[in-house]
């Protein structure tokens, strides 16, 4: 079975990952696997080159064939942001709740037809050959007034999808998998994988 590392050590997005990957074939492993190697910083202007450097650092450091994703959230009224700075858009050491409490202050008394924002995620696969792929996806919705649901994580809570009537976090697994960014940015890459497996 072909090794692919997921160039990554967050829990939730090696689960989802790992769920979206399920019987495609490949042994999934992460950086817990690699305790050793440390992610570069992410010092790309744009998802995509993030995604990049991140795919790159860990296949030169493993060897082995590595996916990396970087994602966030871009709200219009903000002009795009939190944007790339999603992960630490209430600062460094700041948790979800940190960054969702900072984004619904800053929307505070917006109405609703203002608070349009999308969840874009970025995928690169880096072979080690030296090749490398990348593919985007996209999902859209807007910012809710109040954090609602239990699932997810990050900004779920409050990314409402009004086609469903709920948030991110209200939705099942497998819902969220149907329709999640990082679903779509897989579903370019996928084709892309099984090649490797022919």
């Amino acid at each position: 079975m072909k090794e692919l590392v997921l160039a990554t050590a967050n829990d939730h997005k090696v689960e989802e990952l790992r769920q979206l990957l399920a019987d495609k074939g490949w042994m999934i492993l992460s950086l817990r696997d690699f305790p050793d190697v440390v992610l570069p910083p992410e010092e790309g202007d744009t998802f995509e080159e993030n995604a990049i450097i991140k795919a790159q650092a860990v296949q030169k450091a493993t060897g082995k064939m590595a996916m990396a994703d970087d994602s966030g959230l871009e709200v219009d009224y903000l002009g795009g942001a939190p944007g790339i700075f999603s992960a630490r858009f209430a600062g460094e050491n700041k948790d979800s709740a940190s960054n969702n409490t900072k984004l619904l202050a800053l929307l505070a008394g917006v109405e609703d037809e203002r608070r349009q924002a999308n969840f874009t995620c970025a995928i690169a696969l880096a072979f080690p050959d030296g090749r490398l792929q990348v593919r985007e996806g996209c999902c859209s919705g807007r910012i809710a007034h109040e954090p609602v649901g239990e699932g997810g994580f990050g900004y779920d809570p409050i990314f409402y999808l009004p086609e469903y009537n709920c948030t991110m976090a209200q939705l099942s697994a497998k819902e969220k998998n149907l329709i999640s960014h990082r679903s779509r940015a897989l579903a370019g890459i996928l084709p892309i994988l099984e090649a490797e497996l022919a």
